[in-house]
């Protein structure tokens, strides 16, 4: 009877360690970091495979060290020239100490997030019109540099920010669709005019050349008339040769 009590206890002392072993066996997957606790105090960083978690003495949180994607909502702010404007962007970002990322804030990715609103209204705030839509690129570096420096003491690296969307009033829109076509006119009108003055000194090279050979204007003359004769047209064309012009001019002077 004593033995069956003996073999009973050690039966229960045994389960009750396969227990304890098999909740203290924890394991962490390879884009994980486990933060380890012992009775409240930080332990150690915990890394990939099986790790043990003693219950009840020690606790872990999990950290993803992959990058994570944060988009920022749009946010209505003024620019330096006072204009209104609803822009948005996008964060990419990872966990590089998740020690700090655990300890040093409550939650990284809100906390990421709140910084990453205020960073884009400021540097909003410190830009004109033109240079944000025409600068992007610029602006976003400005923006991750801000967040960087908030976001390197809870152990967080901001890998990039880009600026997604700009929408503008519709009234300014009008203005700038406006500005932009009387450009393409003003274009326009300067392509065409350049074009007419080559033309034009093309023509009198060609008049030139012209002149300098006898009766090098007249075989012109007939040239334009020939190809003119080609054409369906009811135009009528009378030539006057110019010797007959000179001789009336003459004409006219001496009376």
């Amino acid at each position: 009877m004593a033995l069956l009590g003996f073999i009973l206890g050690l039966f229960w002392v045994a389960s009750l360690l396969f227990l304890l072993a098999l909740f203290s066996i924890k394991i962490v997957a390879q884009y994980e970091r486990g933060v380890k606790f012992t009775l409240g105090r930080f332990s150690h960083v915990m890394d990939p495979g099986l790790n043990v978690v003693i219950p009840l003495i020690q606790s872990f949180q999990r950290v993803d060290v992959r990058t994570n994607v944060i988009a920022i909502p749009k946010q209505d702010t003024m620019t330096k020239d006072n204009v209104s404007v609803e822009i948005d962007a996008v964060i990419y970002y990872r966990v590089t100490e998740p020690k700090s990322a655990i300890i040093n804030v409550e939650d990284y990715a809100y906390a990421t997030t709140q910084i990453a609103q205020t960073s884009l209204r400021e540097v909003v705030g410190e830009t004109t019109l033109d240079d944000l839509l025409g600068q992007r690129e610029r602006i976003s570096k400005r923006i991750q540099e801000i967040i960087a420096r908030n976001a390197n003491q809870w152990g967080v690296r901001i890998d990039n920010v880009e600026v997604k969307d700009i929408q503008l009033p519709p009234e300014l829109v009008r203005v700038i669709a406006k500005e932009a076509e009387a450009e393409r006119e003003k274009r326009a009108v300067i392509i065409k005019a350049s074009g007419e003055l080559e033309a034009a000194k093309s023509l009198a090279k060609a008049a030139k050349v012209l002149s300098a050979v006898p009766g090098g204007l007249h075989i012109r003359m007939l040239q334009t008339i020939n190809s003119l004769g080609g054409e369906k047209s009811i135009t009528k064309i009378f030539t006057t040769p110019s010797e007959v012009l000179d001789a009336l001019v003459q004409f006219v002077k001496k009376r």
